[in-house]
């Protein structure tokens, strides 16, 4: 049985990674592309590794990677500062010339990651049939490659999948993440642990569940637009916190209300999941 190639951007990233060996218990030929090449020895043995920056985009062909069927794109610089111009001055321009070159070229299959911040400033549940309103030149400039990729499919037939990630947590996740802070407490052995007031009301998946569902979209092969990456279930970061205190039998003092909450999202918004739940129910 042959095998489908599948090429992943971002490899290195903590959801990459995380991709990365959920596609390894599966029937692919992989190609990983990296900026930090070195990050991925024995994530994925017999993987092709390309070590390169999607700013060379000259440099990064398709053919180069070995034409592969489907891709995975997860690379965006820049993070986690959501409100730098960064992101619709310099970072935009190079998604799009990468992408248009890797379509231009043959690709066939592209799932991309978008964000829950191109809801913007609404609260409750959200639906993928929201218009987006972002506010932050991050999820305005998601928003902006979303709007150029669909601009491309509808004059080039391409499978594209773009999912809007919520929250995600585990191990290996960024030091400033909630999850690695309080496990870093833990470590040290600090008696207390600082934090907001907890009471922001959010949508949040463990790190395996979410690379799981990015790769059974990515491996779909037709069109499935805009989908939410969600639990679809809301809880309060307090409520999580102390779920994930509860589950590791740690034990620290919560200092709540110790910092702010952010100021570019709302107090309470979660995702709704439903398109989600049919679509994989259809290609289980």
């Amino acid at each position: 049985m042959k095998r489908i190639r599948v090429a992943v951007t971002g490899a290195s990233g903590f959801i990459g990674r995380n991709v990365v060996h959920a596609l390894s218990a599966r029937h692919v030929e992989l190609t990983l592309l990296s900026r930090q090449p070195w990050k991925l020895a024995g994530v994925a043995p017999g993987a092709t590794i390309v070590p390169i920056d999607i700013a060379d985009a000259g440099e990064v062909g398709w053919d180069r990677l070995g034409r592969p069927e489907v891709l995975i794109h997860l690379a965006w610089g820049g993070l986690p500062n959501y409100g730098s111009k960064a992101h619709l001055e310099s970072e935009l321009p190079l998604q799009i010339r990468f992408l248009e070159a890797m379509l231009a070229a043959g690709l066939p299959q592209l799932l991309v990651t978008g964000t829950c911040l191109e809801y913007g400033m609404r609260s409750g549940c959200l639906g993928e049939d929201l218009p987006p309103a972002p506010h932050t030149p991050y999820g305005q400039a998601k928003n902006a490659l979303r709007l150029a990729l669909e601009g491309i499919h509808a004059e080039r037939p391409f499978a594209l999948t773009w999912t809007r990630l919520f929250y995600t947590y585990g191990d290996g996740q960024a030091p400033q993440s909630l999850y690695s802070q309080l496990s870093a407490a833990i470590g040290r052995g600090d008696k207390v642990f600082d934090m907001s007031g907890g009471q922001q009301v959010r949508d949040f998946l463990p790190v395996a569940e979410l690379a799981e569902t990015i790769v059974r979209l990515a491996l779909i092969g037709r069109d499935t637009g805009v989908v939410n990456v969600c639990s679809g279930q809301p809880i309060s970061v307090r409520a999580l916190v102390e779920q994930w205190l509860k589950a590791n039998g740690w034990s620290i003092e919560l200092n709540l209300g110790r910092y702010p909450y952010p100021d570019y999202e709302p107090m309470e918004f979660w995702g709704d999941r439903r398109k989600l739940d049919r679509v994989l129910a259809v290609h289980r």
